[in-house]
């Protein structure tokens, strides 16, 4: 008798258990990004934009009501947002303010920049070298965090674009390589937030970059360049792919 009132009164403690685990709630997700993140080349970024298929991706797994305020501006860098240049952080904490009114939502800020960084020329402060790369990111994270104690910042991997990729900044060979140096800096932070404020900051997506490497022709938008055809914001289909690949990254880390 005695055991079965203790399995009756362990499943009940599972059951609370469990209940709590999956319970839904309020996501809310700030996008900080450039041209890529904003939607650029889409017929409808305000339904197409990766940051819109991310939230839909969410929505359909039930977690909770998730919404989201995308914050890519073409042309922008990590040294566009940074807190001290006042170009586009007052609007992004803007944006965190109106969700954090609601106290009992998770705030998540998902980032990708990295892309203007690497330019030969062109965009604002490139191109940028790894190691400045690695220092704005972390201002802006030590900005939000400190703003945002609760919330949560996800670092996706920038993608990749064509060798050729020339509009009004040039990017090429050597923006790509750039581009490339800037992983291993995302992946630094993370370890050493994972130490100095656990539980805080992430590594997103790192699937997007060899997509988009391998799918160029099918997912990315054929556009015409100063060095020819190049290849480097997402078409609907990309953006589509993208923004699950975000969604997927974003899903991870709240379980």
């Amino acid at each position: 008798m005695l055991n079965k009132k203790l399995t009756v009164t362990y499943c009940i403690i599972a059951l609370v258990c469990c209940s709590f685990i999956i319970k839904p709630g309020n996501i809310d997700i700030v996008f900080i990004g450039d041209s890529i993140t904003h939607g650029a080349g889409l017929k409808a970024a305000e339904t197409q934009a990766p940051p819109v298929i991310a939230v839909n991706y969410l929505n359909q797994l039930g977690i909770g009501t998730v919404q989201c305020n995308n914050q890519g501006v073409s042309g922008f860098t990590t040294v566009d947002f940074l807190p001290a240049t006042k170009k586009a952080y007052p609007k992004v904490i803007a944006a965190a303010d109106a969700f954090y009114a609601d106290k009992s939502a998770q705030l998540i800020f998902s980032v990708m920049l990295g892309t203007n960084d690497s330019a030969i020329k062109g965009p604002n402060g490139a191109p940028v070298a790894a190691a400045y790369y690695h220092t704005n990111i972390k201002l802006i994270a030590d900005s939000l965090l400190a703003r945002y104690p609760e919330c949560k910042i996800v670092l996706h991997r920038p993608i990749w674009y064509s060798d050729s990729t020339h509009n009004g900044s040039t990017y090429l060979v050597e923006g790509r390589e750039r581009l490339n140096s800037y992983f291993p800096e995302i992946k630094l932070l993370v370890k050493e937030y994972k130490s100095s404020n656990p539980g805080h900051v992430f590594l997103g997506d790192n699937d997007g970059y060899n997509y988009f490497k391998k799918n160029y022709l099918t997912d990315l938008g054929a556009e015409n360049g100063r060095s020819g055809i190049f290849y480097l914001h997402p078409n609907e289909k990309g953006a589509a792919a993208l923004g699950v690949l975000w969604g997927k990254a974003i899903a991870r880390i709240l379980k």
